[in-house]
């Protein structure tokens, strides 16, 4: 959970920061003032989300295994109708994910071996292959947040185990005159 919660943070800082950029160097149209900087500043963004799912990547399926199965055992009345949602949205924007970086490591290793990271080839190279994984990370940055919502909904939930407390009896105290 530490990795997700610190890449929805990041992930909004990244994306505040490209809407204020954007702001400033597109006009009125959403058209930009320069096409050459815009398109290596949306790079940046990119490359600068990526980075930041990396840790999460490889605990992401336990996560939503582990939300699923959470969410299969909370009180229907407590279950959110978006989780399912969301959940898929997750899933799938994980499994595409896993195929572009598959495709990644495949484009790389077909590389001359002069194209190396700060070369053009390579650079050009990886910045597509950020560029075609920007949605599904986006998709982790808006959706992730219901992983959350259902495990704090689960710890919450009270166990089928534990029986419902009786309330405290009242104390009657002798009338003071």
């Amino acid at each position: 959970m530490r990795h997700l919660d610190h890449y929805v943070r990041d992930s909004k800082k990244i994306l505040d920061a490209w809407d204020a950029y954007s702001d400033e160097h597109t006009d009125l149209d959403g058209w930009p003032h320069d096409d050459h900087a815009y398109g290596m500043r949306a790079s940046q963004r990119d490359a600068d989300a990526a980075e930041a799912f990396e840790p999460l990547r490889y605990g992401a399926r336990h996560l939503l295994t582990t939300a699923e199965t959470q969410m299969a055992q909370l009180p229907e009345n407590t279950v959110q109708s978006r989780w399912v949602y969301q959940l898929g949205v997750l899933r799938d924007a994980l499994d595409r994910l896993d195929e572009l970086h598959e495709q990644w490591l495949v484009t790389r290793d077909a590389l001359p071996a002069t194209a190396k990271p700060g070369t053009a080839e390579f650079d050009d190279a990886l910045a597509e292959h950020h560029a075609e994984s920007w949605s599904y990370l986006d998709d982790w940055a808006t959706h992730g947040k219901a992983l959350r919502e259902i495990n704090t909904a689960t710890r919450k939930a009270r166990s089928p185990l534990a029986p419902v407390p009786d309330p405290a009896p009242i104390r009657r105290t002798a009338a003071r005159k």
